[in-house]
C-alpha cells in the first residue's frame, strides 16, 4: 500500500495572554503526535472532549499551523499559511459535524458542489455541472436536488451533500470530524454505510474523528487514542479494542455503554435487583 499521510512529532501550543492578576501561560494542546496512514484505510482518532483530537484535525487539514513537527501528504511536506499551494490544498478535504452549519444557506446545492471546482480548477461550466450531477448520484441523491437550497433537506441529506462537496476535487484523504454525531441512529447507519461504499469504490482514505466507540469499531482500521494532547494508544482496531494496554483506554472503553442485547438485559437485571433491595 502507498502511504498517503504521515505525521511526525506534531506539536501545537497556544499562548494565553496574562491579565491584572494572571500570568501569561502556554497551553500544550497537542504534544508530539506521530502516525502514518496508507491509501484506502481509515484511522480513527478518539478521546474525550478537550483531549486535542479536534486541534490535531485542524492541523491535518492545513487550517492551523503546527508549532513544531511536520505533515507529509503523498510524500511531500505540507506547508501552511502563505506557503500553502493550491495543489496541496486540494489533497485534503474535511466533513464537519454540523452539515447545515457548513453549507451556505443562500447557495443552491449545485453551486455548493461546483464552487470547489470553480475556485481550484479551470474546468468549463458544463464539465463542472456534469461532475456535480454525477457526484449527487454517488452519494444517494438525484439530479432534482441540484437546484434546491440546504434548508429543503434533512440532516442526513445535508451530510450527503457535504460528503459530495468534499469529494469534488478528488482529495488524497478526507478528515471526517464527528460526521454522524448530530444525526439520528438510523441515519447514522446510512451515512456510515455510504462512507464504506465510497471507500470501496474509490479507495478513499479517511481520518475519522469521534468519541463514539461503537461507530469507531464499525468503521476504523487503525485507532489512535488521545489523552491531554498525547497519544496513549495506537494500533489496529482489533488490537486496541481486544486488548487495550493503557489505563486510560481501558477506562474509556469501560465508560462506554454497550448496546447489545445481553448488556441491556444485564443492566435491567441490576436495576431490578437494586429496586428489590431498596
Amino acid at each position: 500500500m502507498s502511504e498517503v499521510l504521515r505525521v511526525e512529532n506534531l506539536v501545537r501550543d497556544y499562548h494565553v495572554a496574562g491579565g491584572l492578576f494572571r500570568k501569561p501561560k502556554t497551553v500544550h494542546a497537542v504534544k508530539g503526535v506521530n502516525f502514518s496512514l496508507d491509501k484506502g484505510r481509515t484511522l480513527a482518532i478518539v478521546g474525550e472532549s478537550g483531549c486535542g483530537k479536534s486541534t490535531l484535525a485542524r492541523m491535518i487539514t492545513l487550517i492551523d499551523t503546527p508549532t513544531a513537527g511536520q505533515i507529509m501528504i503523498d510524500g511531500k511536506r505540507a506547508e501552511t499559511g502563505k506557503s500553502l499551494t493550491r495543489e496541496m490544498r486540494q489533497k485534503v478535504q474535511i466533513v464537519f459535524q454540523n452539515p447545515y452549519g457548513s453549507l451556505n444557506p443562500r447557495q443552491k446545492i449545485g453551486d455548493v458542489l461546483m464552487e470547489p471546482l470553480l475556485l481550484n480548477t479551470d474546468m468549463p461550466v458544463k464539465e463542472r455541472r456534469d461532475r456535480a450531477m454525477a457526484m449527487l448520484k454517488k452519494v444517494g441523491l438525484s439530479s432534482e436536488h441540484f437546484n434546491r437550497y440546504p434548508h429543503m433537506f434533512s440532516g442526513g441529506q445535508r451530510q450527503r451533500v457535504a460528503i459530495a462537496r468534499a469529494l469534488m476535487l478528488n482529495p488524497s484523504f478526507l478528515v471526517l470530524d464527528e460526521p454522524v454525531s448530530a444525526l439520528d441512529l438510523s441515519v447514522q447507519a446510512q451515512i456510515l454505510n455510504l462512507l464504506a461504499d465510497l471507500q470501496d469504490e474509490f479507495e478513499l482514505t479517511y481520518v475519522f474523528i469521534s468519541h463514539d466507540l461503537s461507530v469507531v469499531r464499525y468503521i476504523a482500521d487503525e485507532v489512535l487514542v488521545m489523552y491531554f494532547g498525547e497519544v496513549v494508544e495506537y494500533g489496529s482496531r482489533d488490537a486496541v479494542f481486544g486488548d487495550p494496554q493503557h489505563e486510560y483506554t481501558k477506562t474509556l472503553f469501560a465508560a462506554t455503554p454497550r448496546a447489545d442485547v445481553e448488556s441491556i438485559r444485564a443492566r435491567l437485571a441490576r436495576k431490578q435487583q437494586l429496586a428489590a433491595n431498596s
